[in-house]
């Protein structure tokens, strides 16, 4: 039962695995600012084509992400901006959608 307790040494924000994620850490930090904004800009009729856009964004980086994904916490940070980026792009879409009548 001794190999079931092993010391962590150092216990790192983004990398559970002590190996560095560059790729991964930077769509999470994509994902989560898009979804902030998304989310944020959802909530104002008049900024509908913002919250759309930068939600579909949002969604598209942070499933990637979840596809290239290699620990808990990139992952767990990666479901936190696509939740925003969904709530920012279904408002933005409800105001006005991606082209705000110009389309159509």
């Amino acid at each position: 039962m001794a190999q079931a307790m092993r010391p962590q040494s150092s216990i790192s924000l983004l990398a559970t695995d002590g190996k560095p994620h560059p790729l991964q850490d930077t769509l999470m930090v994509v994902t989560l600012v898009l979804g902030a904004v998304a989310f944020v800009t959802g909530f104002f009729d008049n900024l509908h084509l913002l919250s759309s856009w930068t939600g579909l964004v949002g969604i598209l980086t942070g499933a990637y992400g979840q596809f290239i994904s290699e620990t808990t916490r990139e992952r767990f940070a990666l479901i936190i901006g696509l939740g925003a980026s969904g709530v920012g792009f279904y408002l933005g879409m409800a105001h006005g959608g991606l082209f705000g009548g110009w389309a159509g």
